[in-house]
C-alpha cells in the first residue's frame, strides 16, 4: 500500500473515536442528530472496511504495516493489515451497520449515550483486530469492554441489570488475566510487539520459556473467557439473550474477537520453533466441551434468546477445536464458518426480538406445557378453511426459516458449504492414506450433531411460533426492522453464491498465517517515512 490507501488502515480506530468524542458534545435530546452522526460514520466504516479488503484481496497475501508516530517497530505502535484483520474489520463493519439502523427504530432512545458508547465499542474492536503489539490489544481490549458493559445494561430492566453485573464481573476478570498475562510475557521475553516477540521466542532459554508459556496460557485464559470456552462460558447465553436485540446483533462479533486472538497468537508466537503446538490438546478438548455444553443447551433451550446464545457457544466450540488440530484445510472452511455463523447468529438475535412481538410469555409457557402433555391434539375440530398468512408473519417466517437452515448447516447456504468444507477436509485426509485422528473423527461427529440439534430446537420452536401459536396477533414491525436483518441473510446468500472465490481467499489467509515469517518480515522491515522526522536510527528505505 502506498499513497493516501496507507493511511486507511489507521482509519477504523479514528472514525468511531472521532465519532464518538463528537456524540458526547451532542445533548441526548437531540436524538435524531446523534442518530445521523452515528450512522454516517457507520456508513463510512463499511465504506474503508470494504476498500482494505479490496487491497487485501488484490494483493493475495500479506498488505501493510503503519508505524504510529513514525516509529519503526518494535520500539513504535505499529498496526497491520493482513487477510485475517482486513476480514474481521469487514465481518464487523456490516454486522455493526446492521444493529444500528435496527436500533434506530426504538432501542437508540431508551437510554444515555447509546451511540456515543457504540462507537466506542468499534473502535476498540477494530483496534483489537489491527493492532500488532500486545500492549495495545489490552488498551483496544479495555476500551471494547467498558463500552459493552454499558451498552449491555442500556435499557435497564432487572434481568439485564442481573446478567450485565455478571458479565462485568467476568470480564473484569478476565481483564485481569490479561494483565498479568501480558506481563509475565514482557518480564521473560522483554517485548511486547507480536512480531518481535516471535523472532525472540526460539532464543530463549529453556527455562524462562516455561515462564513465557504460563503467561501465554494465563494470557490465553482471558481470551476463551471471551470465546466462551467451556468451563467458562456460563455467563454468556443469559447475557446475550437479556441484552437489547440491536446489542446482542453487535454482540456476535465480540466472541470472534477472542477466536482471532487465539488464532493470531498461536500462528505466530507456536506455530513453529521449540514451543510449536502450544496449547493445541487444551483447545481440542475444551472445544469438544463447549460443543457439546452448546448442543445440549441448544435443544433444551425453549426461548429463542437462549437458543441463540447456546448457538453462540457451538460456533465457538467449533472454531476452538479446529484450531487445536491445526490444519490448514480444515482452518480454511472454518473461517468460512466463522463470518457465515456470525452473520447468522447476528440476524437471528434481530429477529427474535420482531418475532416475540406479537407473543405473550405466559402463552409461550403455556405452549410448551400443552406440548409436553399432549393437550389439545385430540377433540378440536379441524377449521374448514385455511387462514391467510398476514404479510408480516410471510416476511419473518421466512427469514427464521433461513436462520434455521443456516444455523443447522442444510443445503444450499453458506453454513452448508462452510460445514461441508470443513467435514470434506477433515475426512479427505483417508484419501491419502493417512487415516483421520480420533481428534478429527470426534470433531466431524460433533459438527453434525450440532446441525442436528438446531435443526431439531428451530423446527420446534417455529411449530410452536408460526403454525400453532395459540396468541394469534400479528407483531408490528417497521422496515428500518426488518430490512437489517434481511441484509444480514442476503450476504449468507451473497457468500453462497460466491462460495469459490470466499474459499479462495480463506485458504490464502491460512497460507499467510502458517508461515510466520512473512509477518515478522513485514513489521521489523517497516521503513519510515524519510522527511517526516526520522526516529528508526537509520534512514527509511
Amino acid at each position: 500500500m502506498t499513497g493516501w490507501t496507507h493511511h486507511l488502515i489507521i482509519a477504523p480506530i479514528l472514525i468511531p473515536l472521532i465519532a464518538a468524542a463528537i456524540l458526547l458534545f451532542v445533548n441526548e435530546r437531540q436524538r435524531v442528530t446523534k442518530a445521523m452522526i452515528s450512522l454516517v460514520a457507520t456508513i463510512i466504516l463499511v465504506g474503508v472496511a470494504i476498500t482494505l479488503f479490496e487491497i487485501e484481496n488484490r494483493s493475495n497475501g500479506f498488505e501493510g504495516v503503519y508505524l504510529l508516530g513514525n516509529w519503526a517497530a518494535p520500539f513504535g505502535i505499529v498496526l497491520v493489515l493482513d487477510g485475517l484483520s482486513a476480514l474481521m474489520l469487514l465481518l464487523t463493519a456490516v454486522v455493526a451497520i446492521a444493529a444500528l439502523v435496527f436500533s434506530l427504530a426504538r432501542w437508540h432512545g431508551v437510554g444515555a449515550h447509546f451511540h456515543t458508547m457504540f462507537q466506542l465499542l468499534l473502535m476498540g474492536v477494530n483496534g483489537a483486530f489491527l493492532t500488532g503489539d500486545l500492549f495495545n490489544l489490552f488498551v483496544f481490549f479495555e476500551v471494547m469492554l467498558a463500552a459493552s458493559y454499558g451498552l449491555l445494561l442500556h435499557g435497564s430492566g432487572p434481568l439485564r441489570v442481573k446478567a450485565g453485573l455478571h458479565y462485568i464481573a467476568v470480564n473484569l476478570a478476565a481483564a485481569l488475566l490479561f494483565l498479568i498475562g501480558v506481563s509475565l510475557i514482557y518480564g521473560t521475553a522483554g517485548t511486547l510487539n507480536m512480531a518481535d516477540l516471535a523472532a525472540r521466542i526460539p532464543q530463549i532459554e529453556e527455562d524462562r520459556r516455561m515462564l513465557m508459556e504460563a503467561g501465554a496460557a494465563v494470557l490465553g485464559i482471558a481470551f476463551l473467557i471471551k470465546a466462551g470456552m467451556w468451563p467458562l462460558c456460563f455467563w454468556l447465553p443469559t447475557a446475550y439473550s437479556a441484552a437489547s436485540a440491536p446489542v446482542a446483533g453487535v454482540f456476535a462479533i465480540l466472541s470472534k474477537l477472542g477466536i482471532y486472538i487465539i488464532l493470531r497468537l498461536t500462528m505466530l508466537l507456536f506455530g513453529e520453533g521449540p514451543s510449536a503446538g502450544f496449547g493445541a490438546t487444551f483447545l481440542v478438548f475444551g472445544g469438544i466441551a463447549t460443543l457439546i455444553f452448546g448442543i445440549i443447551g441448544v435443544l433444551a433451550s425453549q426461548a429463542l434468546g437462549r437458543v441463540a446464545g447456546f448457538s453462540v457457544l457451538v460456533s465457538s466450540g467449533t472454531l476452538l477445536m479446529v484450531l487445536g488440530i491445526n490444519d490448514g484445510a480444515v482452518s480454511s472452511g472454518a473461517l468460512l464458518y466463522l463470518v457465515s455463523s456470525t452473520l447468522t447468529i447476528s440476524a437471528f438475535f434481530m429477529l427474535i426480538e420482531l418475532v416475540e412481538r406479537g407473543q405473550d410469555a405466559g402463552a409461550a409457557v403455556l405452549a410448551v406445557t400443552m406440548e409436553a402433555f399432549g393437550e389439545g391434539e385430540e377433540g378440536e375440530p379441524e377449521p374448514e378453511e385455511g387462514v391467510t398468512m398476514p404479510g408480516t408473519m410471510a416476511i419473518l417466517g421466512t427469514c427464521f426459516a433461513a436462520c434455521a437452515i443456516l444455523l443447522s448447516g442444510l443445503p444450499p447456504l453458506s453454513g452448508f458449504i462452510a460445514k461441508f468444507a470443513m467435514l470434506s477436509a477433515m475426512m479427505g485426509t483417508g484419501a491419502i492414506g493417512v487415516p483421520p485422528t480420533a481428534a478429527v473423527w470426534t470433531l466431524s461427529i460433533l459438527v453434525i450433531l450440532s446441525g442436528l440439534a438446531a435443526l431439531i430446537s428451530m423446527t420446534r420452536a417455529g411449530i410452536r411460533t408460526f403454525w400453532t401459536s395459540i396468541e394469534g396477533t400479528v407483531p408490528r414491525v417497521l422496515v428500518i426492522e426488518i430490512v437489517p436483518v434481511m441484509f444480514l441473510l442476503a450476504l449468507t446468500l451473497v457468500l453462497t453464491l460466491r462460495a469459490g472465490p470466499a474459499m479462495h481467499y480463506m485458504d490464502t489467509t491460512i497460507r499467510t498465517l502458517s508461515n510466520p515469517s512473512i509477518y515478522i518480515d513485514a513489521v521489523t522491515n517497516a521503513a519510515v517515512m524519510p522527511g517526516v522526522g526520522n526516529r528508526s536510527g537509520t534512514e527509511g528505505k
